[in-house]
């Protein structure tokens, strides 16, 4: 090793280690590393930076989505290393998810080289463009030589592989890497002499971290403010400055006067406090097709992503109001095809070229928040009174009990749906994640260790089938530094088919759909060292919600059935729909 902490024993070391270095002054603060021979220089390099946390995780699926939760964490690229073969492939998953749901991940395949392809050489098969057209840029680099331009060419395209897992919008960038042996450190006489000649002291001198420019695009202020019944719909979000993202959308709603209608999955419910014209019940009140209708807006600005809710998914095309989409980046987020226009650009900036001045309230705005206090008293007076174990409860208590700014991973299928259902609005300042790019429940428990790892006490929210399709997250409780409650609704199998017309078919619905696996999870508990507890009471579940503990993993589990539980929704949805609201 030199003075700027290069490793000098042969070929393969230098390249490695030049290309961590690269990294590290780029921004890089993470790698995951999975297990393997032809990895062996890229994992040598990441163990020795003293700058760099190396995680070593067995499976690589779960390597791959713990990885996708430390990026989505801190909105910064993480790096994530596997050998040749098939391991790369077990990165699918968890790229799919980063491409769609725009997580900055930094992805490393070790290959065999040329000469050992297509010849039956052991794992080795064809990892051109591995991940298909998911990731934002794919190369494949040369082979290690201990030239200058060969070195200054990675240093470059490293610092490229960089921007692009950032901009024009975050994603996955892959990087296939053939090395020869030898792999190990071992000093290389050979490779020596040319390495003693070059000189690198100058060589990063060009590498910092990277900014970029963002758009100001004028807004159409003038059209909003004419517009006497307008509404905001603030989708999935997690931004990195929640506070920043929050206080923006309110100032646009004060400016225009129009309700917030806000996900579930989007930290303006926590942030309630800031804004009065919040309304977090919308699923529910549009259930009632006369007010569904008397509140119809004329014009939608939207955040982000469609909400989770259907009701506002089969709403909206029959209004087609005049909507705008609010996306720094570059998607098309219009699933229902309206008369849309996108704005390529961010809340924070939008909320900077608006008025000190709050408009006056319409009486369309009037109604609807008249709307949500009626249909939230009614919600929250039934949840209160209710002792039996009804999954939804759940997801209302957390919203009311969690720990100040406590980061909670939302699985997807009913956890989602129950958020969106049941969460209250509050000042608590909790921080949603969520996997909703491809909506998978595959990688679940391992995205909410890495939201959690080296973070404030954390809670993951999953189903039973979520947890054990990702029971290999468990294998990482050895490199997390932190604490996750993780608060398991056991429903022993696929609660959200229950709320499909397929439930009425059986056969083959509870076998084919619902899949129940039976699982004890004391015991499943108890193979991976993990605390358990089943909850008997809601008093107890609140006890064990504030305070988390600062450390190690727990597993909470509410057993529910999920057949009296879809009865329980109907009937609710049923009587909440039935309200009307008088109109000021």
């Amino acid at each position: 090793m030199d003075h700027i902490g290069l490793d000098f024993r042969n070929t393969n070391a230098l390249w490695a280690s030049i290309l961590v270095e690269t990294l590290h002054r780029l921004g890089l603060r993470s790698a995951v590393l999975c297990p393997g021979s032809r990895s062996t220089p890229m994992t040598i390099a990441f163990v020795s930076h003293p700058q760099i946390e190396a995680i070593p995780v067995l499976d690589e699926r779960s390597a791959s989505f713990f990885a996708l939760g430390l990026a989505r964490q801190r909105h910064q690229p993480v790096a994530l290393v596997c050998t040749s073969g098939t391991a790369g492939a077990n990165f699918y998953p968890a790229v799919i998810e980063a491409r769609e749901s725009r997580v900055p991940l930094l992805v490393f395949t070790a290959d065999r080289p040329p000469e050992l392809r297509d010849c039956n050489a052991g794992q080795a098969i064809d990892q051109q463009k591995l991940f298909g057209s998911f990731p934002n840029w794919y190369t494949e680099l040369a082979l290690p030589e201990p030239k200058p331009e060969l070195l200054a060419y990675l240093r470059q395209t490293l610092i490229y592989a960089w921007e692009r897992t950032l901009w024009p919008a975050p994603g996955p960038v892959h990087l296939n890497l053939p090395l020869r042996d030898p792999l190990a450190p071992l000093p290389d006489p050979t490779a020596q002499d040319s390495i003693a000649q070059l000189q690198l002291a100058h060589f990063f001198d060009s590498v910092h971290s990277l900014t970029f420019p963002t758009p100001h695009l004028p807004v159409p202020l003038s059209t909003w403010q004419s517009c006497t019944h307008g509404l905001i719909l603030a989708g999935p979000a997690q931004p990195a400055e929640p506070d920043r993202y929050c206080e923006a959308v309110v100032r646009l709603s004060k400016a225009l006067g129009w309700p917030v209608l806000a996900e579930g999955l989007s930290p303006l419910r926590n942030q309630a406090d800031r804004n009065p014209f919040l309304i977090s019940t919308y699923d529910l009140i549009l259930r009632n097709g006369d007010l569904a209708k008397h509140l119809a807006p004329q014009m939608v600005i939207r955040l982000g992503e469609m909400p989770t809710s259907k009701q506002v998914r089969t709403w909206l095309p029959q209004i087609q109001p005049r909507q705008w989409i609010v996306t720094a980046d570059d998607r098309n987020l219009d699933p229902l095809h309206l008369p849309s226009t996108s704005l390529r650009t961010s809340i924070e900036q939008i909320a900077n070229q608006l008025p000190d001045e709050a408009a006056p309230p319409t009486p369309y705005l009037k109604d609807w928040c008249a709307a949500e206090r009626q249909v939230r008293e009614q919600l929250d007076r039934t949840l209160a009174t209710l002792q039996e174990p009804f999954e939804g409860k759940a997801a209302w208590l957390l919203s009311q009990h969690l720990p100040a700014g406590t980061p909670l991973f939302i699985a997807s299928s009913m956890p989602v749906r129950d958020v969106e259902f049941f969460w209250a609005p509050n000042s608590s300042r909790v921080q949603p994640y969520f996997n909703r790019g491809a909506n998978g429940i595959d990688g679940t428990l391992s995205t909410a260790l890495g939201i959690a790892h080296r973070q404030q006490s954390s809670v993951l929210l999953t189903g039973d089938l979520a947890l054990l399709h990702d029971t290999n997250g468990f294998l990482l409780r050895q490199q997390f530094q932190g604490h996750l409650t993780i608060l398991l609704i056991n429903n022993n199998g696929g609660g959200i088919f229950e709320m499909l017309p397929i439930a009425q078919f059986e056969p083959p619905f509870e076998e084919f759909f619902a899949t129940p696996q039976n699982i004890c999870f004391a015991d499943l508990s108890r193979t991976y060292g993990i605390d358990y507890e089943v909850m008997e009471t809601w008093e107890q579940l609140i006890d064990r919600l504030n305070p988390l503990p600062p450390l190690g993993m727990r597993l909470l589990e509410l057993q529910t059935n999920r057949k009296a539980d879809a009865r329980w929704r109907h009937t609710l949805f049923q009587e909440i729909s039935s309200l009307w609201v008088q109109n000021s």
